[in-house]
C-alpha cells in the first residue's frame, strides 16, 4: 500500500484552508474540494454560495449562543456583586461559607460537565440547552431567599450545571472556522461582566422596594433573562445540520461535507464507549485538562472578585458596581481581536503565550503600586483583565479542534472542561477577606498562574508540531502500519493537529 499524496504539514494547512468556508471573518477561499479531486453526487459551491451560507449559519446560531452563554456567566458570577450589595450583612454567613459557596459551583460543575455534554448528543442541543436554562433561573430566583452560608452553598451547588455549547459549535463549524465564533461565544462572558457590574448599579437603587434588599433584587431580577431565553431557545435553537429546517436541502449538504472533510480522516459520527474510554485515557486530555485548570484560576478570580477588588483601590460600594465595566469591555475587544488573528493564522499556542504575556503586566502593576493612588491600581486590573480573559478563546478553540469523530471531540470537551474548572474551585479560595483590600496574595497566585501560561502552551505547541512532522515524514511502511485499526480519529497518520 503507497502512502497517499499531499499529506505534509504544508499540503494539510492549504487543503484545510481550501476547505474552510470565507466569510467576513475567514480569508477568501477557492472553494470545497474532495480528497480525491472527484464528486459523483457532491456539487460544489462556489465562493459566494459559501459565503451567503455561512453568514446564514452565523446570523442564527452566533448570536444566539452568546446570548445564551452571558445569561449562564451572569448568573454564576453575580454573587461577587451581591457581597458588595449587602448580603455579607444580612444573612447569617461567615468569610469562609461565602468562599466555599464560589468554589461549590464548580463542584457541580465539574460533576455534571460529562454527563451533560453527552446527555446533549442523545436528546438534542435544543431540549437540553432549554432544560439547563430552566433550571439557572429556577436556582437563581431561589437565591434571593437564602438566609444563611449554608443554603447559599446548596444553592450555588445546584447551580453548577453545564453548558456543552463549545461541542454545539463544533457540529456547525470547520476547525479554522470555529476560532472566532469560538472567540464571540468566549467573549460574551466578559460582556457579562461589564453588563452585570451596570445591571448591579442600577439594581442596589431599588434596595428596600417592597421590603427586599438590593442583592435580593440582583438574584431576582437577573433571573428573568436565564428563564425568557430557555422558552426561545425551545423554538430557536437548531439541533444539528442534518435536521435544521431553516436550511434547505442544498446547504445542509455542503455543511456536512465541509465538516466532513475538514475532519479528514476522523469522521466517525456513531457513538461508542471505546471512543469514550479512548477519550479519557489520551494524554492530550490530561495534558489540556491540567492547562485549563491553571488558566481557569484567574479568569474565574477576576470573575468572581473583581467588585471586591475595585473596592478595596477606595472606590465604594455603589461606585464600585459600575467600575467594574470598562475591564470587561476591553478584555472582550482584546478576546476578539487576539481570536482573530488566531484564526487567520490556524495557530493557538503562541496566540495564547502572548495575551498571557500581557497579564503579567497586569498582576505586576497590582502588586507593586499597592501604595499607589487608585487610578494607578486600577490601570493594573484594566491590564490584567484584558490579559487574563484574552488569552481564552484561543485555548478553548484549540483542544476541541484536536480531537477527532464527533463522539471523542464532545467527550474531550466534556472532560477538559470539567477538570479545568477545578481551577474555579480553586479560585474561590484565592482572595481572602483576611488580605482585603491590597490582595496581594491572591495577585500572586494569579501571576504565577499566568506565568504558567506563557511556557505550557509553547511546550504543547512544539510537541504537536513535532507529531504533525513525524506522520509528515513517515516511510510507506510506517503510514501503512499507523492506519490500521478502528476509530482512530485524529490518531490516523493523515490528521494534522492545529498548533
Amino acid at each position: 500500500m503507497n502512502k497517499p499524496d499531499s499529506i505534509s504539514a504544508s499540503d494539510f494547512d492549504k487543503k484545510i484552508a481550501a476547505t474552510s468556508t470565507a466569510h467576513i471573518y475567514d480569508e477568501p477561499e477557492s472553494g470545497l474540494s474532495s480528497s480525491d479531486g472527484k464528486s459523483e453526487e457532491f456539487i460544489e459551491p462556489d465562493e459566494k454560495e459559501l459565503r451567503r451560507l455561512i453568514w446564514k449559519l452565523d446570523l442564527r446560531i452566533i448570536p444566539y449562543v452568546c446570548i445564551l452563554y452571558l445569561c449562564s456567566y451572569l448568573d454564576r458570577v453575580n454573587i461577587g456583586h451581591a457581597k458588595i450589595a449587602g448580603i455579607m450583612e444580612e444573612i447569617d454567613i461567615t468569610d469562609s461559607q461565602y468562599n466555599w459557596s464560589l468554589s461549590i459551583f464548580f463542584i457541580g460543575y465539574v460533576i455534571f460537565e460529562v454527563p451533560a455534554n453527552l446527555m446533549l448528543k442523545w436528546i438534542g442541543p435544543r431540549r437540553w440547552i432549554t432544560t439547563i436554562m430552566v433550571v439557572w433561573g429556577v436556582i437563581l430566583a431561589a437565591m434571593a431567599e437564602c438566609k444563611n452560608g449554608k443554603t447559599l452553598m446548596v444553592a450555588r451547588f445546584f447551580l453548577g450545571v453545564a453548558e456543552g455549547v463549545l461541542y454545539y459549535l463544533s457540529i456547525w463549524y470547520t476547525r479554522k472556522q470555529t476560532a472566532i465564533r469560538v472567540a464571540f461565544f468566549y467573549a460574551s462572558n466578559t460582556l457579562a461582566g461589564a453588563f452585570g457590574g451596570l445591571l448591579a448599579y442600577g439594581i442596589m437603587h431599588m434596595d428596600g422596594i417592597r421590603g427586599i434588599s438590593g442583592w435580593q433584587w440582583i438574584f431576582i431580577i437577573e433571573a428573568i433573562p436565564t428563564l425568557f431565553f430557555a422558552f426561545i431557545t425551545w423554538f430557536w435553537l437548531p439541533d444539528y445540520p442534518e435536521t435544521a429546517k431553516f436550511l434547505n436541502e442544498r446547504e445542509r449538504a455542503i455543511i456536512i461535507e465541509q465538516n466532513k472533510r475538514d475532519a479528514g480522516p476522523a469522521t466517525e459520527t456513531h457513538f461508542s464507549w471505546s471512543q469514550v474510554y479512548s477519550t479519557f485515557l489520551d494524554w492530550k486530555t490530561f495534558a489540556y485538562s491540567f492547562m485549563y485548570i491553571i488558566a481557569a484560576i484567574p479568569v474565574y478570580t477576576l470573575s468572581l472578585f473583581m467588585p471586591s477588588i475595585v473596592n478595596g483601590m477606595g472606590y465604594q460600594a455603589l461606585t464600585a458596581q459600575a467600575m467594574t465595566c470598562p475591564p470587561y469591555i476591553i478584555a472582550f475587544f482584546m478576546c476578539i481581536i487576539n481570536s482573530y488573528s488566531a484564526g487567520r493564522r490556524n495557530e493557538r499556542g503562541g496566540h495564547m503565550a502572548l495575551q498571557a504575556t500581557i497579564a503579567i503586566v497586569g498582576y505586576i502593576l497590582l502588586i507593586v503600586l499597592r501604595n499607589h493612588p487608585s487610578e494607578h491600581l486600577y490601570a493594573g486590573a484594566v491590564i490584567a483583565t484584558a490579559g487574563t480573559f484574552g488569552m481564552m478563546p484561543a485555548f478553548v478553540s484549540w483542544f476541541g479542534n484536536n480531537f477527532g469523530g464527533h463522539t471523542r471531540r464532545n467527550v474531550a470537551i466534556a472532560t477538559i472542561a470539567s477538570v479545568g474548572n477545578c481551577g474555579g474551585i480553586i479560585s474561590g479560595q484565592v482572595y481572602r477577606q483576611d488580605d482585603a483590600p491590597h490582595y496581594i496574595r491572591g495577585h500572586t497566585i494569579n501571576l504565577a498562574c499566568v506565568a504558567f501560561c506563557i511556557v505550557s502552551p509553547l511546550v504543547m505547541k512544539w510537541v504537536l508540531h513535532r507529531i504533525n512532522n513525524k506522520r509528515a515524514n513517515m516511510s510507506p511502511e510506517e503510514y501503512q502500519a499507523a492506519s490500521q485499526g478502528k476509530e482512530l480519529g485524529e490518531k490516523h497518520p493523515d490528521f494534522r493537529y492545529i498548533t
